[in-house]
């Protein structure tokens, strides 16, 4: 299921997105005619709905979960790590982003006056379901609520004249996610691209991540505590570059959704 967190009039909630009738309102999000059905609380336990339904083009989307923190990993997949002058590590490189950083489907991308070059970097996104710590490898998968589509924004110049990565990734707006959560896919092999203003610049799969979910899971529930809407990024292919204010960047993930942000002046 397609789990969102929306709001309409006024009011955020969580639903979940469902086909509706083939005479119902259509949504940018996809081809399909959609809406969503509101559920009590969150989703992070059994689902019960209210009975409220709306076409999802009446309502406006935010990030999927408001995450304590954002886990990613760096050099990820082995042709990224090239492009970036290095090879993958041999255990998950982790580097965190705060929760300031994340932002919704169809919200802005702030380019700050500070930085003068603002890459993408399109990514699979697992979001954490429940509280864990010290969780084995094999047991990893049961912690998972789903996945989202994600852009790990970076002030590329600042990367690379701090010597760390906090500032370069922790910009405000720097942590598009969305457009929904999907639980039910199979992550193994699928399709992950970045387009800017239509122009396809990553096409990578999942089967290149190096370091598996179940492997990045472990690794950094060894070291601190998830809880549920946590959020790890798990890498970028091949292919990232940079962006101009007024640029459109979408993220689309096979069987999960097509995020999209356009690029402001901060």
């Amino acid at each position: 299921m397609r789990v969102a967190r929306y709001v309409h009039d006024g009011e955020v909630a969580f639903g979940i997105v469902e086909v509706a009738a083939a005479d119902g309102p259509t949504n940018g999000a996809g081809d399909e005619t959609l809406t969503v059905a509101e559920i009590a609380g969150h989703p992070f336990g059994p689902i019960g709905f209210t009975g409220v339904r709306h076409a999802l083009g009446a309502v406006k989307l935010l990030a999927p979960v408001l995450p304590s923190k954002v886990v990613a990993i760096g050099k990820n997949y082995a042709e990224h790590a090239s492009e970036m002058g290095g090879d993958v590590p041999e255990q998950p490189l982790i580097f965190l982003k705060p929760s300031t950083a994340v932002t919704g489907h169809g919200d802005p991308i702030a380019y700050p006056p500070s930085s003068q070059r603002v890459d993408y970097e399109g990514e699979l996104a697992v979001v954490i379901g429940r509280l864990c710590r010290d969780v084995p490898e094999e047991r990893a998968m049961e912690t998972v609520l789903g996945y989202t589509c994600a852009n790990d924004v970076t002030a590329r110049d600042q990367q690379k004249s701090d010597g760390q990565w906090s500032r370069a990734k922790g910009y405000d707006s720097f942590c598009p996610l969305g457009p929904w959560i999907q639980t039910e896919v199979d992550i193994d092999d699928l399709r992950v691209t970045t387009e800017v203003n239509g122009e396809v610049k990553q096409d990578g799969r999942t089967s290149q991540i190096v370091h598996k979910v179940p492997k990045l899971i472990a690794y950094v529930t060894s070291c601190m505590t998830l809880l549920p809407g946590d959020v790890i990024l798990t890498g970028t292919p091949a292919g990232v570059g940079p962006v101009q204010v007024g640029d459109e960047v979408s993220v689309e993930i096979e069987g999960i959704g097509r995020l999209s942000n356009r690029v402001v002046r901060r």
